[in-house]
């Protein structure tokens, strides 16, 4: 039996002089957990406009304190962190206006991303000018980065980058964040709604950065984000190194020993957000993505196709889901980004003719002969513009597929002999065959008898 039923049995009478209407303790437990802007002497103030002969302050914080004790309310759950096993996820609450751009002056306000591992506690920290979700996605694989391995778990608060939709039961994941768990491989399993006993390694991580890092970046000024993480790094592992208060290590030596030995191994390149985009491929068959086109090929006129943009490729899917081509992604340059296997054969073979200039007729023609590089040359030079005569010479060098290398290079040097170099003159003489004929070798001249009376060429020097 509590004392209040004791005291209530011994002395019924008095009990019944002094009883008091009892506060809803359940209901003021809650409204606090829910309401965290609510106090207790707000909800007295409630209290006694419905009961004025009621508790009061004093005693009503004391009763409601008995009643937690008595409920197990203020007990805590040990729980044992399985080593390297899940990582927890947050943004710190307080900011530090420390970035300062030199040119301006203007100052900048850092926002602080923390990760802390497993068993450990390891920590992770990295400051951005905001909490958008393309930092909380770079972020995330830098910290994997930095810990040199992948735990199966990621325990994220419920921040919009991270949970679309908080549910108890089934919450939305952030696609984004979604794609990025898939191709690491994590579970993403978020914190349930205001219950920061959930992730009770960063919340105590956050408390003690708070404290020790941030503290230290107070009075610092720092002229780049880079500048600042870099340093937030260097302090880090100092600050990891300091031996824990309550068990033996540090965070540090923990790392080492118990949590980074089983990691799963990183991927060959870290993730990058992607970007979505439906397009319908236009007559001309290529596709926008932020003011630059890319081709697809040709025969997905008028489909539909999804555009998914990292920072360094564009790739382009079916509407099966199936890759049917990427691209680097273009930023500067040309703004129609093509493949030429993608085009009609009518497309290509103008797209052909039009890539060649000079260097390039007369480094081909070189290659089937010296004959060929003559013609081209001559060719090339004997018009005021260059470019008036790439026809001719695509036209020459094209005789090459249908006759062989070795017949042009013949039907060039009867070109040179009869000083006529044209596109009409060479392919007449491969349509007659005249480079087949040999060629008529002028008569051998004999030597000279030996006589005593023929002074030689030693003579005259």
């Amino acid at each position: 039996m509590t004392t209040e039923e004791i005291t209530a049995l011994l002395y019924p009478a008095a009990a019944k002089k002094y009883a008091k209407p009892e506060p809803d303790y359940e209901y003021i437990f809650n409204e606090i957990k829910k309401r965290p802007n609510l106090n207790l002497r707000f909800l007295w103030t409630e209290y006694k406009e419905q009961h004025h002969d009621g508790l009061e302050y004093s005693q009503f914080c004391e009763r409601f304190n008995r009643w937690q004790n008595h409920t197990g309310k203020r007990v805590t759950m040990h729980q044992e962190r399985e080593p390297g096993k899940a990582l927890y996820v947050d943004w710190m609450g307080d900011t530090l206006a420390v970035v300062v751009n030199p040119e301006t002056g203007e100052l900048f306000t850092a926002h602080f991303f923390v990760a802390a591992l497993g068993n450990s506690g390891y920590p992770y920290v990295e400051a951005f000018p905001d909490e958008k979700l393309d930092k909380w996605l770079l972020t995330h694989a830098r910290a994997l980065q930095y810990y040199q391995g992948i735990p199966r778990i990621v325990v994220p608060d419920n921040c919009k980058t991270a949970i679309s939709k908080p549910q108890y039961y089934d919450p939305v994941i952030n696609p984004a964040y979604w794609e990025w768990a898939k191709y690491y491989e994590v579970a993403v399993i978020p914190a349930r709604v205001r219950a920061p006993q959930d992730k009770p390694v960063v919340e105590e991580s956050v408390g003690w950065l708070e404290t020790w890092l941030l503290g230290w970046l107070r009075n610092q000024l720092f002229f780049s984000f880079e500048e600042l993480n870099k340093a937030i790094i260097d302090r880090l592992r100092t600050l990891c190194r300091q031996p824990y208060q309550k068990r033996p290590g540090s965070r540090d030596s923990i790392f080492h020993e118990v949590d980074s030995v089983v990691l799963r191994p990183l991927p060959a390149v870290p993730f990058e957000q992607a970007d979505f985009k439906v397009r319908t491929v236009p007559d001309n068959y290529h596709v926008e993505y932020d003011g630059f086109y890319y081709s697809v090929f040709y025969t997905y006129y008028r489909q539909q196709v999804t555009i998914r943009a990292t920072s360094t490729t564009i790739e382009i899917i079916n509407n099966n889901r199936e890759r049917i081509t990427t691209h680097p992604r273009h930023y500067t340059g040309s703004r129609y980004v093509t493949n030429v296997e993608h085009m009609p054969e009518n497309h290509r073979k103008y797209w052909e003719s039009t890539q060649f200039n000079g260097a390039r007729y007369r480094a081909w023609a070189a290659k089937i002969g010296e004959n060929t590089a003559y013609v081209v040359d001559t060719i090339l030079t004997a018009q005021s513009v260059e470019e008036q005569a790439y026809k001719s010479c695509m036209g020459v060098l094209q005789l090459s597929k249908k006759y062989s290398d070795e017949r042009l290079e013949r039907a060039c040097a009867k070109a040179r002999s009869i000083n006529s170099f044209s596109y009409t003159t060479l392919r007449n003489i491969l349509k007659n065959g005249q480079d087949l004929i040999p060629t008529a070798q002028p008569p051998a001249q004999k030597a000279l008898p030996i006589h005593e009376n023929i002074r030689g060429n030693q003579y005259y020097q």
